[in-house]
């Protein structure tokens, strides 16, 4: 048993450091990695653990292996973007433009009808946990402690839609939207510029206005995806002074 536990632990292990590799672009999609017992022995560990690790990044769709070839990367599009461990390894590098303007595009589509729907189904258990997590914003000292607050508010909201696939959603892409939520935060002149709009969402829930949520969420999502490019337009200036 001890064994079969240690051979997971490395099979993790490697499973990740080769995940953050290909995820994070030090290994391009079309490479092919190095042969079995070189690669291996450069991450050391046995050959048994390499080939389960292997496996789950097929799994993934992040590598494809071939007889006499090897194991391959691919391209992103078949990659399983909403993977948890994938989501991950692409935080672990810090978002892209490209990938933090997918991910607001997705909020942009899913958030502002959640919050309407929440508005017209929500029941007092949810409306109170809504409640609970604005007070965590509301009573915030730090960035990370206004992140975490701001997670769980947006979470009370699709939970109140009684939606379990939009429940299902939210917490696969649980990890980039905390760190979507720091990043906004940190750009912003005061991590708690949007407390208001967050007021209004809960209040337009609390007093079941549908249309009144979705305006206000839709303005929360733009807000923060401004602080976002602000910050793009001072790095650029920055790096070409």
């Amino acid at each position: 048993m001890r064994k079969q536990s240690a051979v997971r632990n490395l099979y993790g292990h490697v499973m990740h450091e080769l995940g953050q590799r290909i995820v994070s672009g030090q290994v391009q999609p079309g490479d092919v990695l190095p042969r079995e017992e070189t690669l291996a022995e450069s991450l050391h560990v046995s050959r048994t653990a390499l080939r389960e690790a292997m496996k789950v990044l097929s799994a993934k769709g992040l590598i494809e292996s071939r007889a006499g070839v090897g194991a391959r990367v691919l391209e992103e599009r078949f990659w399983n973007q909403l993977d948890a461990d994938v989501l991950t390894w692409r935080c672990a590098s810090m978002p892209a433009d490209d990938f933090v303007d997918k991910l607001v595009e997705m909020r942009e589509i899913v958030e502002p009808a959640a919050a309407a729907s929440a508005a017209r189904k929500r029941t007092p258990a949810q409306l109170a946990e809504i409640e609970k997590a604005y007070a965590a914003m509301e009573a915030a000292a730090t960035l990370d402690e206004w992140a975490e607050a701001d997670l769980q508010f947006h979470d009370a909201v699709l939970q109140a839609t009684r939606n379990e696939l939009l429940q299902s959603l939210f917490s696969v892409v649980e990890t980039a939207l905390g760190t979507y939520f720091v990043l906004s935060a940190r750009n912003a002149n005061n991590f708690k510029y949007s407390l208001p709009q967050h007021k209004k969402i809960l209040e337009a829930i609390r007093r079941q206005q549908p249309d009144v949520a979705r305006k206000v969420m839709h303005g929360v999502i733009a807000d923060s995806l401004a602080n976002l490019q602000r910050n793009r337009t001072r790095t650029t200036k920055k790096a070409s002074a």
